[in-house]
C-alpha cells in the first residue's frame, strides 16, 4: 500500500527489532525505509545539551538495517536530539515519507491524558496516516513470526465505515494510496459497518440496517474498481467490541481508521471511538488524520 516510511523507535517499543526484517519490509512493497531515534537533550547541567554519546549509540544500534538491506531499497539512519513531537517532524520534512510506523502501548484515557502519547501527538502535527503497532505484541513475537508480519501490515485491511464525513476521508484516503500500490500490497478489505443497539426500537434498528446496505454497496465498487477484493459486514451492538471481534474472526492485518484532530474543543466534549480504538486495541491501526 505504501512505498516509503518512516520508522520512530524508542528502543522500548520493540520497533528497533525492524532492523532484522528489511527484507521482508521489502517484500510488502517498501521502497524506502528511514530508521528514527529521538536522544532526550542532557540536562543534568545548567545549559541542555546534544549527548553526542548516546546519539552515536543510537546510529549504530540501527546501522544494522542499512547492513541488513537488500540492493533494491533505499535505507537510512536518523537519530536526533530533542523530544520526539520537535524532532519527527524535521525529519519529515527531510524525507517524503507515505506512512509513519510507530509503537503506542495499550492505556487508559487517564493515563493518556497525563503522561502523553507520540501517536497521537503525531496525529495532530502530520498529514502522513500512521500504522501503530502495540509494543505488547512485537516484542513477543519471534524473529520468523516478525518476519511474517513484516511481509502482510497491510494486506487485509478491516476498514470500519458510518457514511459520516470522516468516513468518506477515510475511503478517499485508501483509494489515493492503492491507486498506485505495490503489487504485493493491499490485497482485501472488510468494509463493516456497526449499527448501534436501540433497544426496543428493533423498527428503527431494521431501517438503520438497511441504510448501511446501500452505503457499504456505494463503497464496496469504487473499491473494487481499484482490483481490491470487498467484503462487507454489518453488525448490531457496541462499536468497539464488535469491530475487534470482527479483526479476530476475519484474520484482519490491521484496522484503518480516520479521526480529525483539528476541532480541540471536540476531543474534550465527544467521546471518540478512533480515540477508544487506539487505547485499547490489539491490533494493528492504522490511522489517517485530514491535513492540517
Amino acid at each position: 500500500m505504501f512505498q516509503s516510511c518512516l520508522i520512530c523507535t524508542d528502543f522500548t517499543d520493540g520497533l528497533y527489532r525492524l532492523t532484522d526484517c528489511v527484507s521482508n519490509l521489502a517484500q510488502c512493497g517498501l521502497k524506502q525505509i528511514v530508521f528514527f531515534h529521538s536522544v532526550p537533550l542532557w540536562e543534568e547541567g545548567e545549559v541542555p545539551r546534544i549527548d553526542e554519546e548516546k546519539v552515536e549509540q543510537a546510529k549504530q544500534r540501527l546501522q544494522k538495517a542499512v547492513d541488513n538491506a537488500p540492493q533494491e531499497i533505499d535505507v537510512r539512519v536518523e537519530v536526533l536530539s530533542g523530544k520526539p513531537l520537535d524532532t519527527i517532524p524535521r525529519v519529515l520534512k527531510k524525507y517524503s515519507v507515505e506512512v509513519i510506523i510507530t509503537g503506542t502501548p495499550i492505556r487508559s484515557l487517564l493515563k493518556e491524558k497525563f503522561f502523553g502519547s507520540t501517536s497521537t501527538g503525531l496525529a495532530k502535527i502530520t498529514s502522513q496516516p500512521l500504522s501503530i503497532i502495540r509494543p505488547e505484541l512485537i516484542t513477543t513475537y519471534t524473529r520468523e513470526e516478525l518476519a511474517l508480519r513484516c511481509q502482510h501490515l497491510w494486506r487485509y485491511l478491516l476498514i470500519p465505515y458510518n457514511d459520516s464525513e470522516t468516513a468518506r476521508y477515510l475511503i478517499d484516503e485508501i483509494k489515493k494510496f492503492a491507486s498506485d500500490r505495490p503489487e504485493n500490497s493491499l490485497k482485501q478489505c472488510m468494509l463493516m459497518s456497526v449499527v448501534d443497539d436501540c433497544g426496543r426500537k428493533s423498527i428503527l434498528a431494521e431501517q438503520r440496517v438497511e441504510e448501511a446496505k446501500v452505503s457499504l454497496k456505494s463503497v464496496q465498487e469504487e473499491l473494487e474498481a481499484l482490483d481490491i477484493e470487498v467484503n462487507t459486514l454489518i453488525k448490531v451492538g457496541d462499536p468497539l467490541q464488535e469491530i475487534t471481534s470482527a479483526a479476530l474472526d476475519y484474520d484482519i492485518s490491521a484496522i484503518a481508521i480516520a479521526t480529525d484532530y483539528r476541532n480541540n474543543l471536540l476531543q474534550w466534549t465527544v467521546r471518540s471511538f478512533a480515540n477508544d480504538l487506539m487505547r485499547s486495541s490489539w491490533f494493528p491501526v492504522l490511522l489517517f488524520s485530514p491535513k492540517k
